[in-house]
C-alpha cells in the first residue's frame, strides 16, 4: 500500500519508519542529532513550499511533511489495516 504525504510525493508503506510531529525537532537532542546527520548524508526531503508539519522517518530518507503527523498517522494506520 501507498502513503501520500503531501504535494507529488507518495511512499511504500513498507518503507514507513516513523511519524513525528515537526515540534520534536525542537525539543528533543537526539532528533536534533538525528535530522543533522540526515541533512549532512542528504538524506533529507522538503515536500513542497508549505510549512512543514510533521517529519517521516523512511527507512532511506527522512521527509517533511506539510501533511499533519495525526493526518499521517491515520492513513498509514488504514493501510496497514488492510
Amino acid at each position: 500500500m501507498y502513503i501520500h504525504l503531501g504535494g507529488e510525493k507518495v511512499i511504500l508503506s513498507s518503507e514507513l519508519v516513523a511519524i513525528f510531529d515537526i515540534s520534536i525537532e525542537k525539543s528533543s537532542k537526539i532528533s536534533k542529532q538525528f535530522v543533522s546527520h540526515a541533512i549532512k548524508e542528504k538524506n533529507v526531503q522538503r515536500i513542497g513550499e508549505e510549512e512543514a508539519k510533521s517529519i517521516v522517518v523512511t527507512k532511506s530518507t527522512v521527509y517533511y511533511s506539510p501533511i499533519s503527523s495525526a493526518t499521517l498517522k491515520k492513513k498509514a494506520n488504514i493501510s496497514f489495516a488492510i
